[in-house]
């Protein structure tokens, strides 16, 4: 098998093939999926690995103490030999991974063959195909939780020892010096206490990454932000808490933890940074010094690691196993997010590649993870043929409604909206309003005032905060559900099972339970009569260049950057729990549209995304062999244009510039008027085809298996993310509720 070591003397990293660890009573043979690099004590290894040996002497002041005690106890030529044949031999990387068990050995009975564990230890849990792992350093990984997202099981652990180190408590507020790996975890873990953290760190980067994670604020340390902040949050008395996460050889963490904290405060010791303390403002403050023993109880101590000796609950609450499985649990209850820490996923045969782009400055990182392709586990089976079988998101079956009764085009359709936000006021209603054939019937929200604004400003009939009055309504044509992303399905299931034509802003769904609920819907009331807010397909300039293109009659290739620029402090889109990703929110548009212009459904997503899921690169595959890459960005400059597309096929190019321009470069060239325009996305010509639906009862403006498969397209974003690998959508069987109503 292979493993990542390193000569300590040298410097030099290598990929070496090794004997397979052998299965030992008290503990598991684990095959890795993913091994975590800690970019903070590992690099530090690496770094000073590098050094010559009067660098190295300085960095380990501890070690040179020892080796002054061996000369003086076995004499300078025995210690000489001792360290030189102790620097001059490899030793191993790596403390955090998860894997799937391949061999259990004797003794062991709370896990079996095939299950799936997070393991830890700077001798069990190496960056390795396969470790020998004790009892009391894995876990059992929870249902549901991604294998990369558990592989950062152990880091978890430090952080949270390191949280309960502080003894954080409802409402306090507590500082984190140090906004790396850990630094990143510990804001969270203490955000979900129901602590406020401000962040300290003079990477601005990492400073906003802190403050999307749940941060009340984050600065530089030198910048008079931190100390405003902490005012602010504390009223002047300073933090309850401070957390040192940083290393390094400044003495700047200790003397700013002393300064924002309040009298008699805690500051606790996580990382390895110089510790100078300044006598008079720790006296003065009397506080309270503490240090975090890594992953917690347990630690160091051989009966519990090697031996599998664990400490009676009640006097020991929380040791090493427990922390590891309660990290996994909150990750497994969306409590703490690991996936915008991931900044790259490598592959274990570039190992070596990846360590030396990260010690060069080339990779700049927050996390990276090893991905252990020949890992034989279901969610990376490796079949007989040379590719790796791809993660599959299945397409629910859509069933055939039943035939709505014949009735008389109507000359007036009487509208009702949930939900007056910015977007129904500023893009959908003023399109309706006092519109020939439409009335406005009524506007239902969760607050009086909302709802009576809407009225106001509208015209509509009546506003109300009764849902099932609108809903119940016979009157009502159709329903316009236009709330936060989160009700969307919810909202959308009981309309259809009201009978009710429904029109609802993207996105459709935000998981696949909540689509399957959708599609019950239309099965069990024979209702399909669905629109989601796909507007971009509706634009008049997109609509003539397609035309004037002609469908594309060999491989096409689409590219498509959305400029989506950075969300402002606190918007609602950050709150990734509740809300979906920003991408779940508005990628489908892009993907419809790529769809649209295609002429089909995609068939396979893969996406990759930039350190700190800043940018996504997401791949769709169509049948055909055409492609669309959709690059959604927030890094790029706020003046350049927020979406450019080009379509390539049969000798011919399509071009879009932001809803404004667009041409056609071919045997003809066509290029739309120079003239300055208003961007029309078109909503506009979205609502009339909507209205003319419900008013004829004629087919929808677009199918509801397109609206299905641009949904689970949305989703296996974050399936590929995970898995690291390429999404195969893949239709499902239709029910035999489904096959009876066909």
């Amino acid at each position: 098998m292979k493993q990542v070591v390193q000569n300590y003397k040298s410097g030099e990293l290598a990929l070496l093939d090794v004997p397979v660890p052998g299965c030992k009573p008290g503990g598991v043979l684990v095959r890795s999926l993913y091994s975590l690099i800690s970019t903070g004590t590992e690099m530090m290894k690496v770094s000073e690995a590098g050094m010559s040996m009067v660098g190295k002497a300085r960095s380990r002041p501890d070690q040179v103490a020892k080796v002054m005690q061996s000369v003086a106890t076995n004499g300078l030529g025995a210690t000489y030999r001792k360290v030189i044949n102790k620097l001059d031999s490899y030793t191993p990387l790596g403390y955090s991974l998860c894997g799937v068990v391949e061999q259990v050995g004797a003794g062991i009975d709370d896990v079996a063959v095939g299950d799936l564990v997070a393991c830890a230890g700077n001798e069990f849990a190496l960056h390795a195909e396969l470790n020998w792992v004790p009892k009391n350093l894995y876990a059992r990984v929870p249902d549901g939780l991604a294998p990369r997202h558990a592989a950062f099981g152990t880091v978890g652990s430090i952080a949270m020892q390191g949280v309960r180190q502080g003894e954080p408590q409802l409402g306090e507020v507590a500082l984190v010096i140090g906004l790396g790996l850990i630094g990143q975890l510990v804001v969270q873990l203490l955000a979900a206490s129901g602590v406020r953290v401000v962040g300290v760190d003079p990477d601005p980067t990492r400073c906003e990454l802190a403050e999307r994670l749940g941060a009340a604020a984050c600065g530089d340390p030198a910048s008079a932000a931190v100390a405003t902040a902490v005012a602010e949050l504390t009223d002047g008395h300073g933090v309850d808490q401070v957390y040192l996460a940083a290393g390094g050889g400044s003495n700047q963490p200790v003397e700013l933890a002393a300064q924002l904290s309040r009298d008699r405060g805690r500051i606790v010791d996580i990382g390895k940074c110089r510790l100078d303390l300044p006598w008079n403002a720790y006296y003065e403050k009397e506080l309270d010094v503490r240090f975090s023993r890594s992953y917690g109880p347990g630690r160091y101590d051989p009966g519990y690691e090697l031996d599998g000796r664990d400490y009676p609950i009640g006097y020991v609450r929380w040791t090493e196993r427990r922390n590891l499985a309660c990290f996994l649990d909150l990750l497994a209850r969306g409590s703490v997010d690991v996936e915008p820490l991931v900044s790259k996923v490598a592959d274990f045969d570039d190992a070596v590649e990846t360590y030396q782009l990260l010690k060069d400055g080339g990779l700049k990182a927050v996390a990276v993870l090893f991905q252990y392709l020949d890992a034989a586990a279901p969610e990376a089976a490796v079949p007989e043929a040379e590719e790796v079988a791809a993660p599959v998101v299945g397409l629910p079956a859509v069933a055939a409604a039943r035939p709505a009764p014949a009735r008389p085009a109507k000359a007036t359709v009487r509208l009702a909206f949930i939900g007056a936000g910015n977007y129904a006021t500023s893009m959908l209603l003023p399109h309706l309003a006092r519109r020939e054939g439409v009335e406005l019937a009524t506007v239902v929200t969760t607050t009086a005032l909302s709802a009576a604004n809407a009225q106001r400003k509208f015209g509509f009939a009546e506003a109300t905060t009764d849902l099932d009055a609108v809903l119940d309504d016979a009157s009502v044509d159709a329903v316009f559900v236009a709330t936060r992303h989160s009700s969307h399905a919810a909202l959308t299931e009981r309309a259809l099972r009201a009978g009710k034509t429904v029109f609802v802003e993207k996105p459709l769904a935000l998981t696949g339970d909540e689509l399957a609920g959708v599609l019950k819907a239309v099965e069990e009331s024979g209702n399909d009569r669905l629109q989601v807010g796909f507007n971009r397909r509706f634009a008049p300039l997109l609509q003539e260049a397609k035309g004037r293109f002609g469908a594309p009659t060999g491989p096409a290739s689409l590219r498509y950057l959305v400029n989506a620029g950075r969300l402002e402090h606190g918007s609602w889109y950050l709150r990734q729990d509740t809300e979906g990703t920003r991408f779940e929110g508005e990628g489908g548009h892009f993907i419809d549209t790529a769809s649209w212009l295609l002429g089909a459904d995609p068939v396979s997503v893969y996406a990759l995304t930039t350190p700190g899921n800043e940018d996504l690169q997401v791949v769709l595959r169509y049948p055909g062999g055409s492609t669309a890459t959709i690059s959604y960005v927030s890094n790029g400059a706020p003046g350049f244009p927020k979406e450019t597309l080009d379509l390539i096929a049969d000798g011919q190019v399509l071009r879009l510039d932001d809803f404004v321009r667009a041409s056609v470069y071919g045997r003809k060239r066509w290029v739309s008027s120079r003239l300055p325009k208003a961007k029309d996305k078109g909503q506009r010509a979205e609502l009339d085809a909507f209205l003319t639906a419900v008013r004829t009862g004629g087919p929808m403006p677009v199918p509801l298996e397109s609206l299905v498969a641009t949904t689970a397209a949305t989703f296996a974003v974050q399936a590929s993310l995970a898995a690291g690998a390429p999404v195969t959508l893949q239709a499902s069987e239709p029910s035999e509720s489904s096959e009876r109503t066909r």
